[in-house]
């Protein structure tokens, strides 16, 4: 019988974990599983944070709703999975929660969140993650062939967009507050920038 754990103490943080030992965790911090190892996740957002995230989803879902996509923002699970192994939960080991994400294949989406990669995943940078969200991630939703990965700078204003070409990421030249964004995957997805930023 597996047991519950109530506190994070209660782990090896330098262990290897699957999904199954995830789906056990009872403790109040929010952590993410790539590949087996545990990253802790930023304090709760600041209030800009909040902003940013809840300003693009006005935007994107201006343009999703009533698509086959479905927008989903954090706490949502993205199981991330080898197809050469297995979506057994015992196999699993790697669990995000990005800012944003869109999924438009919807046999993905099952009561437990996403299992597979969705089509767009945004994060939005916060002091302590960027280096997850710049590098590990990156790497990370290249490998899995996340079609287009958002990375939004809340302190230079500015966002990163990278798209799949050949199972690798090509970047944009980067978007700024005073420019207009346009999404390669969904051309017709486009909003000022700084509609982004607005507080």
């Amino acid at each position: 019988m597996s047991t519950v754990i109530t506190n994070i103490k209660q782990l090896d943080l330098k262990g290897s974990y699957t999904y199954a030992d995830y789906l056990l965790w009872r403790f109040k911090e929010r952590v993410e599983l790539i590949k087996g190892k545990i990253f802790k996740m930023s304090p709760a957002p600041n209030s800009f944070h909040q902003d940013i995230s809840m300003n693009l989803t006005r935007s994107l879902d201006r343009f999703f709703y009533k698509t086959n996509c479905k927008m989903y923002s954090a706490p949502f699970d993205v199981r991330l999975i080898n197809f050469k192994e297995s979506s057994d939960n015992n196999k699993i080991i790697t669990v995000i929660q990005p800012d944003l994400c869109v999924i438009c294949d919807r046999s993905k989406i099952d009561e437990k969140g996403c299992l597979g990669a969705p089509d767009l995943i945004i994060e939005i940078l916060s002091p302590g993650n960027s280096k997850k969200e710049m590098d590990i991630k990156f790497d990370l939703y290249q490998e899995n062939k996340v079609l287009e990965y958002w990375i939004v700078n809340p302190s230079d204003k500015t966002i990163l967009i990278y798209v799949l070409k050949d199972d690798i990421y090509i970047g944009l030249k980067p978007f700024i507050e005073d420019s207009k964004l346009q999404s390669p995957t969904f051309p017709k997805l486009k909003f000022a920038v700084k509609k982004a930023f607005e507080v």
